[in-house]
């Protein structure tokens, strides 16, 4: 069961902003930082994305649109569904992050590796979790803004100013000098990794010490806090059963059907908690703790799913070499009982 040191990380970020918290100047630093990370984050999205290999994936339209399907239709509709739950189980800040939970794309690197480890069509994943990360960065917002109402600041002109300068302006920035910049940030993967993982850090960091210095942290009980992560485990289940399911029924192959199940059943934390800072402003602690909880409990289920799977295309592949040999050895058999038989004869 992984443990994403990732994870530790966030937490360890979460701890200092319970203990230190950016006030006054501090505060009005930090957050310019975070606006500046956020929008760097958001230009290596786009300078990453390869054009050409997203257009070579619209190829395999129907396991795409069945992957989008599922992160932006499945996974909203259930998010709605889960309101009946306030306020016995969740609380209303609790209930809002676990709706933009299931507002944000899919994950790329966790669902590659987890179709890789499982031998199912890595292409595909890739695709997908590239196609939902690009139609996150424009359908994400509208979403929230839809769902949530005043809490993502609705439609406000101030709402849709900072999504199209600190998402929009700079993913299309990096898509338009990628051409330049596409062989460096290959060369660099690993360097500005660390810098994609630090800018996270400081945005959570950010909207951690708001919710501190805003007294927010006060609303969750431990009672809570095991209510969210009962209500996200059963969310998880339903998604995984209905991808791999789903995809049976949608008549896709064994390899597809892994594909959409990791693609399809996972979001992204890297996309989530940028967003979440650009809808939820002072309030983007709250919203942001359910998707921290969601992935690492997706890390850890997909995990032993991969395993599973791959266990069974290799019993599978054992299955069918068997009788190949047997029938291989057989013709030289028949063959000398029939020249002997003509040998005699003769």
């Amino acid at each position: 069961m992984p443990i994403d040191p990732y994870i530790l990380l966030l937490l360890g970020t979460v701890g200092l902003a319970a203990l230190l918290p950016a006030r006054g100047t501090a505060s009005d630093v930090a957050s310019g930082a975070s606006t500046a990370a956020i929008a760097f984050l958001f230009f290596l999205y786009g300078a990453r994305l390869s054009t050409r290999e997203a257009l070579d994936g619209l190829k395999h339209w129907r396991l795409h649109v069945t992957v989008l399907a599922c992160t932006f239709a499945v996974f909203p509709l259930l998010g709605l569904a889960a309101r009946g739950l306030v306020p016995v189980v969740l609380t209303h800040p609790l209930y809002q992050g676990l709706l933009f939970l299931t507002l944000v794309p899919s994950t790329i690197q966790s669902s590659i590796a987890f179709t890789s480890m499982a031998r199912g069509n890595v292409p595909a994943a890739i695709c997908a979790g590239s196609f939902s990360s690009l139609v996150g960065i424009v359908i994400t917002p509208l979403l929230a803004a839809a769902v949530l109402g005043g809490s993502a600041g609705g439609f406000s002109a101030d709402s849709l100013v900072k999504i199209v300068l600190q998402l929009l302006v700079p993913f299309v920035a990096g898509q338009l000098l990628r051409r330049w910049i596409g062989g460096f940030v290959t060369r660099h993967k690993k360097v500005l990794g660390l810098v994609d993982r630090g800018s996270i850090l400081l945005v959570v960091y950010t909207a951690f010490s708001a919710g501190m210095v805003q007294g927010i942290w006060s609303q969750v009980s431990p009672i809570r806090l095991a209510g969210l992560l009962a209500v996200e485990a059963v969310l998880l289940a339903v998604m995984l059963a209905l991808t791999w399911y789903g995809a049976k029924a949608l008549r896709f192959d064994r390899a597809d059907r892994i594909a959409i199940q990791f693609a399809g059943s996972k979001k992204s934390l890297a996309a989530g908690l940028p967003m979440a800072s650009v809808l939820f402003g002072a309030h983007a602690s709250l919203a942001v703790l359910p998707l921290m909880l969601f992935h690492q409990m997706q890390l850890m289920v997909c995990a032993v799913i991969a395993k599973r799977r791959a266990h069974d295309a290799e019993a599978a592949a054992t299955e069918v070499e068997a009788p190949e040999q047997v029938t291989a050895s057989a013709p030289p058999s028949e063959t000398r009982t029939a020249v002997g038989t003509g040998t005699r004869s003769g």
